[in-house]
């Protein structure tokens, strides 16, 4: 026997309408418009019967290649390796800058006096589930950037300075785990999301258009 629709997880539900609004927008089904509105809509309603009316009139539903693209885009990059396992990020009187997809080590060491670091895990990718970035801060500015599927631990002690973590934390049990401990003289330390989720299904599902509008045209 079945669970109800109305008895099932709100998040499992939105999901599943996300896929469905996805699906028919990069296959034509959908303008721009409409499926912006439609994903806001979906992002923000917490009842069951406004997720089920904002597909009922869409014809496409996920398939298996749909989610095996949609795992690969939006699970964290994982490599096998352990290749380096501490690397020292030094900004004195400067800035210095980690992004785009380079391997995170598991631990890395921050130095920064009069100066700013920032270390983007947007695309970054994961050797070990689990990441302790030591800040030793001074006068300076530390940014870390992450995406929605990483959590984070805040442990840094500020001496006349801040630290800010806006990260949702919304991965799972499997999803890398970023400690930062350490400490900020007259400084600060803020944790953001430089990709909000909807801007990710956005840009995800522009880039299944483009794939399947490519596809047809050869």
């Amino acid at each position: 026997m079945s669970v109800k629709f109305e008895d099932r997880p709100i998040e499992k539900v939105r999901e599943e309408t996300i896929d469905q609004l996805v699906m028919n927008y990069s296959h034509g089904e959908l303008s721009a418009e409409a499926f912006e509105r439609r994903l806001d809509q979906a992002m923000d309603t917490k009842e069951h019967n406004r997720l089920a009316e904002l597909v009922s009139d869409l014809p496409l539903k996920a398939d298996t290649q749909y989610e095996n693209i949609k795992e690969r885009q939006f699970t964290p990059n994982y490599t096998s390796g352990d290749d380096e396992q501490n690397q020292k990020v030094i900004s004195i009187l400067g800035s210095n800058e980690r992004s785009g997809q380079w391997v995170v080590p598991r631990e890395i060491t921050v130095y920064t006096l009069l100066g700013s670091t920032e270390l983007d895990f947007t695309d970054a990718v994961f050797q070990h589930q689990h990441v302790t970035i030591n800040v030793m801060s001074g006068l300076s500015s530390v940014d870390v950037f992450v995406p929605e599927g990483v959590n984070v631990v805040s442990k840094v002690f500020n001496i006349i300075g801040s630290t800010e973590n806006k990260a949702p934390s919304m991965g799972g049990r499997q999803a890398p785990v970023i400690t930062i401990e350490g400490y900020s003289v007259l400084g600060s330390v803020e944790v953001k999301i430089k990709q909000t989720i909807k801007e990710k299904f956005v840009a995800f599902a522009n880039s299944l258009k483009e794939a399947f509008n490519s596809k047809n045209m050869s």
